[in-house]
């Protein structure tokens, strides 16, 4: 965006009342613009209406400085000067404000509220009510001796002491109101606000008497008297070349609901039609570009609808849009490619779109998208001939004991065919010579998952079981291998690991010393966690006391396979 941009949203920002925002704006064009001597003083009238006197004094006197033959930037100066209650000076300014321009209207003005307010005694209308009579009544008040004590609020009085004019820099002090007050003998605590306290002091500086105001709603804006209230800001005037803007934009942002009105009712023929004048008034409003862009999707015409984002995109950059539109467009850049099943460019401009914007909504059709090109990737690359062929070239490197190469032609055979168990458990047997167990169970798991009654997958996994030394659970893998094998074509090969798996557990039954096999077997968490349970502690009695009692209690599946991970651990003897 340009400083023009910035420029012309604080002005809005102004209008609208959005002080701090217009601020902001203010700031983002000086940023680009220095030497602006208009947004300094647009700035300066922000600062002013949030009572910010010293800053709006700052960029006033930037103004000046910039701009010296300009009446405006004396104005705002002044108004500066005048709420922070230097109404002398503040006279002085708007008086040079008018050897520049001696017909000024508004400096004419403001010169004469000033003067009014001094003549009034609105510099300072208690004198020195910090004197040494207001002093003593102050310390001899109980109710204000902590106020008094604070070394800021002494600070304050030596400052009035020494120029009671600038009473005014004070006046919203809640603790200088009540000293006021308690100097001029009256109640302390008589007001609970500034306004309301410097009424009963101005009250008691005149002789007159004070009323309290009665219950009051607060408001945003509190009302000054004529006398001492600071001319309220103004953004400056737009140009002519502004105007026109506005103008456009309005003209062509009402084209555009009238656009969005039949996009609604899916008349896409007139939607377009209205869009087409909107961008055709104004050619910055990309947003009518995006809006046209949905209404070709909607009505099926992807192409169309790609250029219109393509121009938007290139039309947005020259003007600097906001990213969220150059998103959009590139967002549904990748709708259309999507529609037209081109999944690489749609993905591409997904891609592109959380570049310049992150949404939750792109991001899961990005994710959809590569989920599908990864599926149809693989579809594209499944050839159950050539599966076959790398199943066979890894068959043979295995049976020379080549098993890495064996591992890269099952990989290859998996991923041409991956519905086959054999690719799978082939894959296995090899893991299982290189030790890589994990990835072997795994691979088992797989086949079985493909073909329940895949004998040489349980065979396989039970020899994984075994080389893990989880004996039981070999055997227990051995009896499902033997349910599965039908025909009885591996009963010798399941036989074999059975009699391993009993061998190994008879090794950890019979070697060694009996505590150090219960010591050993202690520190395997899932044991700790089975011998600390209650019910299994009355079970493990109970065969104890009654061997027969195993016999039924392995008729519930999860009990017996605590009891075989037991007997696997050592800790029951199957002897």
């Amino acid at each position: 965006m340009t400083a023009e941009d910035f420029k012309s949203q604080g002005n809005q920002a102004f209008s609208a009342g959005q002080f701090e925002e217009a601020i902001k704006f203010f700031s983002q064009a000086i940023e680009l613009d220095g030497n602006n001597h208009v947004l300094y003083s647009n700035r300066s009238a922000s600062y002013a209406s949030l009572k910010n006197y010293e800053a709006a004094l700052k960029d006033a006197e930037k103004t000046v400085e910039i701009k010296p033959d300009w009446p405006r930037g004396y104005s705002r100066k002044g108004a500066a000067l005048h709420g922070l209650g230097d109404l002398e000076q503040a006279a002085e300014v708007y008086k040079a404000g008018l050897q520049v321009d001696p017909n000024n209207a508004p400096l004419k003005k403001a010169l004469d509220e000033v003067e009014a307010a001094m003549g009034d005694g609105g510099a300072n209308p208690f004198g020195d009510i910090f004197g040494p009579a207001g002093l003593a009544k102050i310390m001899s008040n109980p109710k204000v001796a902590s106020i008094i004590a604070q070394p800021d609020v002494m600070m304050k009085i030596q400052d009035i002491q020494r120029n009671p004019q600038n009473m005014n820099l004070y006046m919203k002090d809640p603790r200088i109101m009540t000293l006021m007050m308690a100097a001029m003998g009256l109640d302390a605590t008589v007001a609970t606000n500034p306004e309301d306290a410097a009424a009963a002091a101005n009250a008691a500086a005149n002789d007159t008497a004070y009323t309290p105001p009665a219950p009051r709603s607060e408001s945003p804006k509190r009302q000054q008297t004529p006398s001492t209230r600071a001319p309220e800001p103004e953004p400056e005037s737009l140009t002519d070349e502004e105007k026109e803007k506005k103008q456009k934009r309005t003209e062509s942002d009402k084209e555009k609901d009238l656009g969005n009105q039949l996009y609604k009712k899916r008349d896409f023929p007139g939607a377009l039609s209205h869009y087409d004048q909107a961008f055709e008034i104004d050619q910055t409003n990309i947003a009518v570009l995006t809006n046209k862009a949905a209404a070709q999707f909607e009505a099926g015409d992807y192409d169309a609808s790609i250029k219109t984002c393509e121009e938007a995109v290139e039309a947005g950059r020259e003007i600097r849009a906001d990213y969220k539109i150059i998103a959009k467009a590139f967002g549904r850049i990748g709708n259309c490619y999507m529609k037209k099943d081109d999944l690489l460019n749609a993905i591409r401009f997904y891609e592109k779109s959380l570049t310049e914007h992150r949404t939750p909504d792109i991001l899961t059709k990005l994710k959809e998208a590569e989920k599908l090109k990864a599926v149809r990737e693989k579809e594209a690359y499944r050839n159950p001939q050539l599966a076959d062929e790398a199943r066979e070239k890894g068959n043979v490197e295995f049976k020379n004991s080549n098993w890495p190469e064996a591992v890269k032609h099952y990989t290859e055979a998996i991923k041409r065919n991956d519905a086959d168990p054999r690719n799978f458990s082939n894959r296995a047997a090899c893991y299982i010579k290189l030790l890589a167990l994990p990835e072997a169970e795994k691979d088992c798991d797989a086949a079985i998952a493909l073909d329940v009654n895949f004998v040489k997958a349980y065979i396989r996994k039970a020899a994984i079981l075994l080389a893990k030394r989880e004996y039981m659970k070999s055997i227990d893998m051995c009896n499902e291998a033997k349910e599965k094998d039908v025909d009885g074509k591996h009963t010798a090969e399941i036989d074999q690991q059975i009699y391993k798996a009993y061998e190994g557990l008879n090794q950890v039954q019979s070697g060694g010393n009996r505590e150090e096999t219960l010591k050993r077997a202690m520190e395997d968490p899932e044991v700790q966690r089975i011998m600390a349970d209650p019910v299994m502690q009355s079970i493990l009695k109970q065969m104890q006391e009654d061997p027969r009692a195993a016999q039924d209690h392995m008729k519930n599946p999860a009990v017996a396979a605590k009891i075989r991970t037991l007997i696997n651990a050592g800790i029951i003897q199957t002897r």
